[in-house]
């Protein structure tokens, strides 16, 4: 499908063992040949056999640039489908600049971001929603983001998506000839089949839709602010969180005057934790912009971790925060448990408390649990795990589910077939974006545009 060949470091640039230049199109192994000398006895990649790796150096204008093997991979077994030679050179910005400035200088060109997989799902090798799915295993943060991803990428999604389609495309068929043959009316044990197709294939598009909102969390993360007033723990929870010293601790209060932000893996969810400056009245300038700076991390955060000082009683102060954070999920984090107690919280407060100490690391465990439940009230279940939707999918699915409640009242008010057939035409187009089926390509750029240069 590409007349021209495309070439990238696939490996992050910088010092390294090893750095990966990638190449990819029909010319791919001629461009291998004009840069490539081979060991003593050695062939070139034009004669080698496919999955194969051959020794030597990269060459350009009659000098040795760097000692690399080349692994040559042809069509159609590779991942784009078409010739691919991958140069393995050392690592380091500088060789693998000098590699691929000989590669691109044989006749490949520059590729662009997110384009070997483009290629792979223009050649049929990747559906869309499984083209994502590389992107997503890429940028994984925790064990539970990547086993979402590869799920996907093995095209669990995929594979429920196609049948939906299949079987929307079945109904429609089944209206269409009906159009063509205007004497002959659905019978009524016919059309309640269709309803009840129909019905299925809604209460699977609500199944899915359900997972979006933990997919999000899986791909993105949950913001979490720890708040509080001055000197009650709140850096100290964050390097506990974070298991490093991250914040600057002090007796001081009002230690910290700008909000830190830092991910963690707190039970298999990337929560992006912010330490936010003490809540009180400021007392210069540069403090209440720190105030002010909490407050917008408060506003943007989907969880709060409340931290008071359980080594004194609550305050005039804390109750106002109580109130104030009431309606947010949150945490309410007592910290200073090494010593004496002396905070009591009123009965309704205490199911979302937990007791820590800073200083020993004392039921951070448990908070780690708390904040887990927080997000989404236990754990995953395996089967959400495989189908974890997008927001490109929801808004798709969600475009396909009202043309599907659209076709089902248009059947029961017996509206004519060809109303009937438009809305079913929406509904099977919509399920068809997730995987690809129907596309634009404002759509693929989008998407693609996403990834990492060599990938």
């Amino acid at each position: 499908m590409f007349d021209d060949t495309i070439a990238a470091i696939a490996t992050p640039l910088g010092e390294g063992g090893l750095a990966v230049v990638r190449v990819s199109g029909k010319q791919a192994l001629a461009v291998a040949d004009g840069c490539f000398r081979p060991a003593r006895r050695g062939v070139m990649p034009s004669r080698a056999d496919s999955h194969t790796i051959l020794y030597g150096h990269i060459t350009r204008e009659g000098r040795d640039v760097d000692e690399v093997l080349v692994a040559v991979m042809r069509a159609p077994r590779t991942y784009t489908r078409e010739d691919v030679v991958e140069i393995s050179c050392h690592g380091g910005l500088l060789p693998a600049r000098a590699v691929i400035e000989a590669v691109l200088a044989c006749g490949a060109r520059m590729a662009l971001p997110g384009e070997f997989t483009q290629r792979a799902f223009l050649n049929g090798r990747l559906d869309l929603a499984q083209a994502e799915a590389v992107a997503d295993l890429i940028h994984s943060r925790t064990d539970l983001a990547m086993r979402a991803a590869q799920e996907q990428l093995a095209g669990k999604l995929s594979r429920r998506i196609h049948a939906l389609r299949d079987d929307l495309l079945g109904i429609l068929a089944h209206v269409e000839a009906h159009i063509d043959f205007p004497d002959e009316d659905i019978a009524p044990d016919t059309r309640g089949q269709l309803l009840e197709r129909l019905s299925r294939g809604l209460d699977f598009m609500d199944e899915l839709l359900r997972t979006a909102t933990e997919g999000r969390i899986l791909r993105r993360g949950v913001r979490a602010a720890i708040v509080g007033r001055p000197n009650a723990g709140k850096s100290s929870l964050l390097n506990q969180l974070l298991g490093h010293d991250r914040a600057i601790v002090s007796q001081t209060p009002g230690t910290t005057r700008d909000t830190i932000e830092e991910t963690a893996n707190i039970r298999g969810v990337p929560v992006v934790f912010i330490d936010t400056a003490g809540l009180r009245e400021a007392r210069d300038d540069i403090e209440q912009e720190g105030v002010r700076r909490s407050r917008e991390a408060l506003d943007r955060a989907e969880i709060l971790l409340h931290v008071l000082d359980g080594s004194e009683p609550l305050t005039a102060v804390d109750e106002s925060f109580l109130s104030e954070f009431a309606a947010k999920p949150h945490v309410l984090v007592i910290n200073k448990a090494d010593l004496t107690v002396q905070l009591r919280l009123p009965p309704e407060r205490q199911a979302r408390s937990v007791r820590v100490s800073c200083l020993s690391g004392e039921g951070i465990e448990a908070l780690k649990d708390q904040v887990r439940d927080l997000v989404w009230a236990g754990q995953v279940k395996a089967e959400m795990i495989e189908v974890m939707i997008n927001a490109r999918h929801q808004d798709a699915l969600n475009r396909a589910r009202a043309a599907a409640v659209q076709t089902i009242a248009a059947l029961r008010a017996d509206e004519p077939l060809d109303l009937v057939a438009v809305d079913l035409h929406a509904a099977v187009n919509a399920v068809g974006e997730v995987v690809g089926k129907t596309t634009t390509e404002d759509l693929l750029d989008s998407i693609f545009s996403q990834f990492c240069i060599g990938k």
